[in-house]
């Protein structure tokens, strides 16, 4: 007797059948059990037939559902869409696919039955698919699922979801980008709940190939987006910063359209170890963020910049005085004077920390060294004391009258109102360098 026809082999092969059938008819009943729960009306679904299996097969019955499935909120439609979406040829699923994501357009309860179901790992493995199409499906589809459910966004982490997308985006298309995007946005959300924990190692360089080869501010905003979601957590700065996450956001808080977005993530790294390190590296700073600062329509990037030069002045005299030979106390004076509340309120604070350490310097080193002199026995000529007041008088007007010019020319265009230049007044006809504001 032949190894195919030996009764073992047929036992195995009746066995293996009987467990098939049976976990066939175990899925449709837990999807009856379902359908009923969720339904409003009993009048609304048909009974099963003997077999379990809902639709029976009778084609005037079936018939009956396609006609309702308008009108029962597209259960019908989902009732078939699942059986495809588990069971059928890839052609079947993809019709599958769009029916889930017409029917999780709905609403939200839809939605979450739609994943007790189980249709997110199929759709998932679905989205590892070779062919594009068959992808975009899926992408559609778990956009839809994900709206508004932490738990459907959790299902599909634990799917593997992230870990299928490509390293680099290889498809053209705008539309298709921003709907990879949107789907990548909606699962780092669960990166601020902290559950479950989101691996950024494939979609941190799959976001930089987007940032660095689009030129849509959409597409552009929405990758910034998600990447403020993954900067949120400290512990994903190394990772950022290694891909060159720094000098794109650099790059990028120089286009006034998305500067807003740039800044706000910079911010985020600025205040990790490794995001700081990065920002003193970079052979643009602090002249590009100096410059943002001179963009009064653009309050929000002003209070951002700000905002990460604070940080990176903070306890650090060498990146101080990079910042004050960019010319940063000019800049600064000028949004203390007309920046929003905020700006203004940043603004005082880093001039406070120029002024302070700019008399730590004088006081020992520089000026007229009156206690010094006193202190080795020579004594000081009245002479020498009104020179070297004189000098600084001269130095703090000359700085004073510079500043003023610079402020009244940009908030005026042409001309200077009358309160800047009764304001320059005041300054110039000043006596100490007292009355700097720095």
């Amino acid at each position: 007797m032949s190894s195919l026809t030996s009764p073992n082999n047929a036992s195995t092969f009746h066995t293996t059948k009987w467990l098939y059938a049976r976990r066939k008819l175990r899925f449709f009943s837990r999807i009856r059990r379902l359908l009923l729960h969720v339904k409003a009306s009993p009048k609304e679904y048909r009974p099963p037939d003997d077999d379990g299996v809902i639709g029976g097969g009778k084609r005037e019955e079936g018939v009956v559902m396609e006609r309702k499935a308008e009108s029962d909120g597209g259960w019908a439609v989902l009732q078939k869409s699942v059986k495809k979406l588990h069971f059928g040829s890839w052609e079947e699923k993809e019709a599958a696919a769009m029916e889930i994501k017409t029917v999780a357009q709905q609403d939200l309860k839809r939605r979450k039955s739609m994943a007790e179901l189980g249709v997110i790992p199929p759709l998932v493995s679905m989205f590892a698919s070779q062919v594009a199409e068959r992808r975009r499906l899926a992408v559609q589809a778990l956009v839809e699922l994900a709206n508004g459910s932490y738990t459907n966004k959790a299902l599909m982490v634990e799917a593997g979801l992230l870990s299928k997308f490509p390293e680099k985006m290889d498809i053209s298309e705008e539309s298709t980008r921003q709907e990879f995007v949107q789907l990548l946005l909606s699962i780092t959300s669960l990166a601020n709940a902290q559950l479950p924990a989101i691996n950024t190692s494939r979609i941190v360089p799959f976001l930089v190939s987007i940032l660095e080869s689009s030129t849509n501010n959409d597409t552009i905003e929405l990758c910034l987006s998600t990447l403020h979601n993954l900067s949120s957590v400290l512990e994903n700065a190394g990772i950022l910063v290694k891909n060159g996450v720094v000098s794109i956001l650099l790059n990028l808080s120089s286009i006034k359209e998305v500067s807003d977005k740039a800044l706000a993530v910079l911010g985020n790294l600025a205040v990790t170890l490794t995001g700081k390190k990065a920002l003193e590296e970079s052979p643009v700073m602090p002249e590009s963020l100096i410059e943002i600062m001179t963009w009064e329509e653009k309050p929000k990037s002003q209070e951002l910049s700000v905002y990460i030069l604070m940080i990176l002045a903070h306890q650090s005299s060498v990146e101080r005085e990079k910042m004050a030979k960019a010319g940063i106390v000019a800049v600064l004076l000028e949004v203390a004077l007309l920046g929003s509340a905020l700006a203004q309120k940043r603004a005082l604070k880093l001039l406070q920390w120029f002024k302070d350490e700019r008399r730590s310097r004088m006081g020992p080193h520089s000026g007229p060294q009156m206690r010094r002199a006193t202190t080795l026995g020579s004594p000081v000529h009245p002479r020498e004391v009104d020179e070297g007041k004189r000098l600084m008088k001269s130095i703090v007007k000359q700085s004073l009258y510079k500043n003023m010019e610079t402020i009244t020319r940009r908030a005026n265009g042409e001309g200077e109102s009358s309160s800047a230049a009764r304001l320059k007044a005041a300054l110039v006809s000043s006596s100490s360098s007292k009355s700097l504001p720095y």
